[in-house]
């Protein structure tokens, strides 16, 4: 089961990496509406979720629930992190209580 494990976590990698395209794309100007929708970035974020998708399926089909449960929110917690190196977002006040409240709720859900 760890094997699955690890494997959950690097999907979830792959899918923060997957926005972080999508976002880079998002900030950037296009000629017209079809290259805006057509480009490197998007093809290669939408095709990295398809990616972290099928880990997804792949894992929890192998683990319990509970552990899906923990390892589903960690990838709002890569993405929080990415976004500081990739895009030098501020870690707000706001973003650590939300972060705390997701580690917390995962607390409160294996501890019940």
């Amino acid at each position: 089961m760890i094997p699955f494990i690890i494997l959950a976590l690097v999907g979830q990698l792959i899918a923060s990496i997957s926005q972080m395209l999508l976002k880079k794309s998002s900030q950037k100007e296009y000629p017209n509406f079809i290259r805006q929708y057509l480009n490197v970035l998007v093809i290669m974020g939408y095709g990295l979720l398809v990616v972290s998708m099928f880990i997804a399926i792949v894992c929890y089909g192998h683990m319990p629930y509970m552990y899906v449960v923990i390892l589903e929110p960690v990838g709002y917690i890569m993405v929080m992190f990415l976004s500081r190196m990739l895009f030098a977002e501020k870690i707000t006040k706001n973003k650590i209580i939300g972060m705390l409240l997701i580690l917390s709720g995962i607390c409160v859900f294996y501890l019940i």
